[in-house]
């Protein structure tokens, strides 16, 4: 999968162009809060199996996530390229792996590196008018750094768990998680989003 940062952003804005600012109104009082998705990215039978190091933490973010009422999202990943062996549409290696939960048929197939060049992820973004997004996945250094790229510079919020991402090169892992926070990625801890990312109710 190469990397894909050339998602036409301008075409992003033109078509859901202020998707960010649709925040929910709580109160006449005009108190609002964004709707929020946990993003997990190409966790796939043809993915690297350094996932199984993270997949329970992935499964404890996804837990996570439905105690609070948050979308759970799935990417997928197909490899239209000719002469390539993994990722290829209808076969096992492009289905999600059987150790890690699947709470939602929220679904989504991409065909580059970045989630955002999936039109019907788009669409669930804006149809749900999610603003914040956490980050989990692979590969660290391709599609999560791709898609954490674009969102950023669309002006999204990003947090990216540090521990639920992998690579086939670990070794990459600590200058992504620089990259990220460079962009504008928040950096957060599973420990740090059960304890301190719940959702607040607004009386």
């Amino acid at each position: 999968m190469k990397e894909d940062v050339l998602v036409s952003l301008t075409e992003l804005s033109n078509n859901h162009k202020g998707m960010k600012s649709k925040l929910i109104n709580l109160t006449s009082g005009g108190n609002t809060m964004q709707k929020k998705a946990l993003v997990v990215i190409d966790i796939q039978n043809d993915i690297t199996k350094n996932y199984k190091e993270i997949v329970e933490n992935i499964n404890t973010a996804i837990d996570w996530a439905v105690n609070n009422d948050i979308h759970v999202v799935y990417i997928r990943h197909e490899n239209l390229s000719v002469g390539t062996r993994t990722f290829k549409p209808n076969t096992k290696g492009a289905e999600l792996v059987l150790d890690m939960k699947i709470v939602s048929n929220n679904v989504f197939t991409k065909y580059k590196g970045n989630a955002l060049s999936s039109e019907e992820f788009i669409a669930f973004v804006s149809q749900n008018d999610i603003g914040d997004f956490y980050l989990a996945g692979a590969d660290a250094a391709v599609c999560v750094k791709s898609t954490c790229y674009n969102l950023c510079k669309a002006n999204y919020g990003v947090n990216v768990l540090a521990d639920c991402i992998t690579s086939y090169d670990k070794r990459k892992i600590g200058d992504m998680l620089s990259y990220y926070e460079s962009k504008g990625s928040k950096i957060i801890s599973l420990n740090d989003l059960v304890a301190n990312h719940s959702i607040e109710t607004t009386n």
